[in-house]
């Protein structure tokens, strides 16, 4: 079942959609396809009704129709910092998906980078994080792209994937109350927000009501959840990861949980390279070969 804010934000696309289409122009392909993958630069909807979100598509050779993958990314809630990120990549990751016959979408979402525009997912400050919020807004942005993607004649509509990185993952966790016809799985690598409080490793701002969050988000959950965290990741640490986990699975989600190896100086980029990516391989393909077993994944 849709969260409330995603289907808000589809019948407000669907009721005011020359609206929408005027405030967002120019909506689809942006140039030819490059290398890797036919790389192409796409804008997509988003839900700041100003603005478009810039993405990157990548797709295998032929016409299709592919099934889709969608890629969340992280964020910060340092306003100079998200204002400078730059586009999103993910290209070892990207390259795993396509090599396995996905087109991979990866949108920025609004208040990021080059896309700008309202920073719709702000969780607010520690003393009144809203963080179940925050994830259904990261979600809302995550499900107008794809379903903008879903549309076109080479995207398969059903037994999209959905994998998300921190913040992206956190809010891949709201998506998890979608149809599994519609979502068939979501690899979440790390999600969490209010990691690294006052900059500062292993503290997360209000634990306890990211932990609640978890519950929420299990509470309405349909698809089962692949929950990756590396053994030094400093934002969400493998120890407070299960206290998410456990939450998120005693409100009724259903997840595998795995701790990777260490990666690298700081595990919680560990999906961003190439190294990090060999290291999850097991765990993404068993969640990507689950799915390709459900009735919608074989259509």
């Amino acid at each position: 079942m849709r969260s409330p804010n995603v289907l808000f934000a589809l019948a407000l696309v669907a009721a005011f959609g020359l609206k929408a289409a005027s405030a967002q122009p120019g909506l689809g392909a942006q140039g030819a396809e490059g290398e890797p993958h036919r790389l192409q630069q796409w804008l997509v909807p988003s839900p700041d009704p100003a603005t478009a979100a810039r993405a990157l598509l990548l797709r295998p050779p032929g016409e299709g129709p592919f099934p889709l993958a969608v890629i969340a990314h992280a964020t910060t809630q340092n306003v100079l910092r998200r204002a400078q990120m730059p586009q999103p990549e993910y290209r070892a990751l990207a390259a795993r998906l396509v090599a396995r016959g996905f087109a991979v979408l990866v949108p920025e979402r609004p208040g990021h980078g080059a896309t700008g525009g309202a920073y719709v997912e702000d969780q607010g400050g520690c003393d009144e994080a809203d963080y179940a919020r925050a994830g259904r807004a990261t979600a809302d942005a995550v499900a107008l792209a794809a379903g903008f993607l879903r549309k076109q004649p080479f995207i398969r509509p059903e037994g999209m994937v959905v994998i998300g990185h921190s913040a992206g993952a956190w809010g891949a966790l709201a998506l998890a109350g979608e149809d599994p016809k519609n979502v068939a799985a979501i690899v979440a690598f790390a999600p969490g927000r209010g990691g690294h409080a006052n900059d500062f490793p292993n503290r997360v701002c209000a634990p306890h009501t990211l932990i609640a969050a978890a519950g929420e988000f299990g509470k309405a959950a349909r698809v089962k959840v692949t929950w990756l965290v590396a053994a030094n990741d400093s934002y969400f640490s493998p120890a407070f990861s299960r206290q998410l986990v456990d939450a998120f699975r005693a409100a009724g989600g259903k997840t595998d949980f795995r701790v990777l190896q260490a990666h690298g100086s700081e595990g919680h980029w560990l999906v961003e390279t190439g190294g990090g990516v060999n290291l999850a391989e097991p765990e993404l393909d068993r969640a990507l070969k689950a799915r390709s077993r459900t009735p919608a994944a074989r259509r």
